[in-house]
Formats: C-alpha cells, structure tokens, sequence
C-alpha cells in the first residue's frame, strides 16, 4: 500500500508539471527510451539525455527546492568494486576444472551472455541466484562442473572477492548518520548482498537494503526506489540516488521521482555527496 501510494504521488506530480513543458524536448528517462519514439528514424523524434540544468529546472519546477534527506547507493560499481578482474577470476579458478578459453574469451562470452533475456522473466536475482549463476558460469566458461561452480559462487560471497571503491565512505557515512541524513543500499544483487555488507564490516552504515532478489523488483523499474523510500520513510523527490549507470540508476530512480547522480561523472566520491547536500565530513587523520 505504501509503494502504490508513493507511485500515485509521483505520477500525480508530474502530471501536475505538463503545462510547465509544453514546447520542451522530451526527456531522457527508461520509460522514454523504451517508447516507440525512441528509435531514430526518418520522421520520428529524436529522444535526447536530458541535461543537467535542464533536469534541475524540471525538478524544481515539480518540487521546489528539496533537501535532500536521504542517500541511496547502488553497490557493484559505486560501493562496490571486485578485487580482481572477473574473467581472471574464472579463468583462474577454472583451470583445474579444465576451462581452456582465454580471459578475452571468457568476458566476450560473459557479456553475451549477461545481456541475454533471462528465461520468460525479467527477474535474473532470485532468492541466492544461483540458476542464474550457474548458466552465467557455464556459458562464460564452457565448463558445466558444478564443484567449479560452486567455488567461484562462494568465492564472490567473501570480503576477499570485493573491495570498498572510495577509502574514506566509512568517515563520510559516519558523517550522514550524525546530521540525520538517511541512507540505504538499493542493488540489483542476490540474498549474498546482506551477508556480504557484513564481511566487509560497512552494513551498519546504512538504514536499510533494498536487494532486487527481496522486492522483486530490478533497476531501472521504479519500484526498487519506491520501496527504499518506503524503508526509509522519505518522499522519493527527498532522496538522491547515486550510481553508475546511466540507464538502471539515473533513469530508474528519476522515473520513481528521486534525485540521481551518476558516479564517476556528476560525483567522483562520497565526500563530494555529502558536501552537495550540506553535510561537512571530518576525514579523522585522512585530513
């Protein structure tokens, strides 16, 4: 009931701002890039990313001037990075499995793989995701052994597998907490996320996770962002999502009504997060 109700209050704001963008170019959100005028062809529009400024105004124009009062983070790719190189990793461990193709090999075939429509579902994190795994692995690799599967699955549910991107989240999240900044974990990730967080000792800093694989829900579809707010008890237009795609983050948490920065391009560490919503961070002897 709480998720329907926030997504009625987004629709209804922007229903509210339609006069406001009469004469505008259409905006560069998933639900537009899916639309059939999206595609470029002789007579059909031309759907262009919208730019900063112009993302601001559309949002003021909707809210006001917000403050932000959460933070949503995206894990793998923001948080999160791998300690090694993923193709190394199954290449690697693959050997004694009998894995002959090359690390180039491996991630073409990853790619081709992960890119793929997963089954009549959009769903690829189900409960541990290991059916998905499992046919990521044998189609990367060529290797089926299930005792190989297994060591790369627990391999990538250990602190040894993953690394925390920015060295000093730990002083900026510390920092959020203390001026009553909200903060959660919103990922398309499996049920190993949670217990992950833990091994890498950083799952106190955040109010809530909102993990793909529980709300049945994967970016770039709303819903995801809905029920982080939800857990957080924020209007979606009070937080702002960072993340490091364009189409799963910027656009997903923008179509449920949140504020989005990508990383790497609008925010390169979570230091400059809190310093654009207000929050001065003390770095400790990282000064």
């Amino acid at each position: 009931m709480a998720v329907a109700r926030l997504r009625s209050a987004t629709a209804a704001a922007a229903a509210r701002l339609q006069p406001a963008l009469a004469g505008r170019r259409r905006l560069g959100t998933a639900a537009a890039a899916e639309a059939p005028e999206a595609v470029v062809g002789a007579g059909s529009a031309r759907w262009e990313p919208m730019g900063a400024r112009e993302y601001y105004d559309y949002r003021r124009a909707i809210y006001g001037d917000i403050t932000h009062k959460a933070i949503l983070v995206d894990a793998a790719g923001t948080l999160l990075a791998p300690t090694e190189p993923m193709a190394q990793v199954y290449r690697t461990v693959g050997e004694k499995y009998g894995v002959k193709y090359s690390e180039d090999e491996i991630l073409m075939r990853y790619r081709q793989a992960y890119a793929q429509p997963w089954g009549r579902s959009r769903l690829r994190y189900v409960d541990d995701g290991r059916p998905f795994w499992q046919h990521i692995v044998s189609s990367s690799t060529g290797c089926s052994d299930l005792q190989y599967f297994e060591e790369l699955y627990h391999y990538y549910t250990t602190e040894k597998a993953w690394r925390l991107i920015d060295p000093d989240a730990k002083y900026v999240f510390e920092a959020l907490r203390r001026a009553g900044v909200r903060t959660a974990v919103v990922s398309n990730f499996d049920t190993r996320l949670r217990p992950l967080l833990q091994a890498l000792n950083c799952d106190h800093w955040f109010d809530a996770v909102a993990v793909s694989a529980e709300v049945a829900a994967e970016k770039p579809n709303p819903t995801i962002f809905l029920k982080a707010c939800e857990l957080l008890d924020v209007k979606p237009e009070e937080a702002v999502h960072i993340g490091d795609d364009r189409r799963n983050d910027l656009w997903g948490a923008r179509d449920a009504g949140c504020d989005a920065w990508l990383w790497g391009s609008d925010v390169h560490s979570f230091k400059e997060v809190a310093e654009r919503i207000g929050v001065s961070v003390g770095m400790g002897n990282n000064m």
